[in-house]
């Protein structure tokens, strides 16, 4: 089952009982709210558990934790720098 996420919606692919992605998790809303607080755009986050669809297992595998928004994505997502630039490329950065 291939998913269609909502535009500007940021996907979050993990498994359950995964360390790395509970890490991703905190990071990810760090970074949102930091984005927040610089007056830039904020986008609603979903995540979707890989094992859930044989698909999206083989598609992702071991690269979880992955973001993903608007085609754009970023594999092993465990550094906050990281997840930073890519939602900074992603959904574009305040001058």
């Amino acid at each position: 089952m291939a998913l269609q996420p909502h535009p500007g919606t940021l996907l979050l692919y993990r498994r359950t009982d995964c360390t790395l992605c509970d890490e991703a998790r905190i990071l990810v809303q760090a970074a949102l709210e930091q984005r927040v607080l610089r007056g830039e755009s904020a986008v609603s986050v979903r995540e979707v558990d890989v094992a859930s669809d044989a698909e999206l297992e083989r598609r992702f595998g071991a690269s979880v934790p992955v973001l993903s928004i608007d085609g754009m994505e970023l594999g092993l997502a465990v550094s906050g720098r990281q997840i930073q630039a890519f939602l900074d490329r992603a959904l574009g950065r305040a001058v």
